[in-house]
């Protein structure tokens, strides 16, 4: 059939060390298939149950990224892929809205659902963090009206050394400035224009924080991370970390 996603040899090198062994259950069928099926559905934003027959019964390609997801193994392996190669010399953050379809309404609600309504209908926002080299580095799914700045320091923590901070005005607040000199880094975040006193910071270097919107453009080349599909926000969190993973890590 055309228009298929299959891994290739490379990327499935970089990911098969790192899939869960020894899992309770029956056998596994064919890892390789079933999860180039996953990311077809995720490429494409078809409905689960059109899946390609290509790849197997669309029930246990949809099974197979439901349970992994509950167990939080898309987003270890995204960590095992990503961690050492980290080049943090520099980072920057910015969040961007996702559009919640009506099909993502009816989860759990709450903290469980992870989106909110805002002039726009339903939205997810996804708040992230990319390194030198503009890959994503550390990512979180919020509600959509959860504002940048609330969740600055969440992705800084995860991140152990770096040099220069980059963000929007949306990020000045003089608690984050502090946070950002407490590890050891220089903010470099223009001031906002309710400010007494201008701030100064590296105009040169600012210029690059087109790197962090260039990861949105880059993920949301997925359909089902451009638009929210998944009742669960730990599935479509999940549905994130496999498009970093196939977009950046392999």
């Amino acid at each position: 059939m055309a228009n298929v996603f299959w891994l290739d040899d490379d990327a499935w090198a970089a990911i098969e060390p790192h899939l869960p062994k020894n899992q309770p259950g029956a056998r596994r069928v064919d890892d390789r298939r079933i999860i180039s099926g996953i990311i077809h559905v995720l490429k494409s934003g078809c409905r689960w149950r059109d899946c390609p027959p290509d790849y197997g019964p669309p029930t246990t390609v949809y099974n197979r990224f439901n349970s992994w997801s509950r167990r939080d193994h898309w987003r270890r392996i995204l960590k095992a892929l990503a961690d050492g190669q980290w080049i943090t010399t520099a980072v920057a953050m910015d969040g961007s809205y996702v559009k919640a379809h009506r099909c993502a309404h009816g989860g759990k609600g709450g903290e469980g659902s992870r989106r909110s309504a805002s002039r726009g209908g339903q939205t997810t926002k996804i708040h992230a963090l990319s390194d030198t080299l503009g890959r994503p580095v550390v990512l979180k799914v919020t509600a959509g009206t959860v504002s940048d700045i609330t969740m600055a320091e969440d992705l800084l923590a995860e991140v152990d050394t770096c040099r220069h901070v980059l963000a929007d005005k949306g990020y000045d607040c003089d608690a984050l400035r502090t946070a950002i000199r407490n590890k050891g880094a220089t903010p470099v975040i223009p001031g906002r224009r309710s400010r007494k006193r201008k701030i100064r910071f590296d105009k040169h270097r600012y210029k690059f924080r087109w790197m962090v919107e260039a990861v949105f453009c880059r993920l949301k080349d997925f359909r089902r991370v451009a638009t929210r599909y998944d009742k669960l926000a730990r599935n479509y969190a999940s549905s994130l970390a496999l498009a970093t993973i196939v977009a950046y890590w392999t």
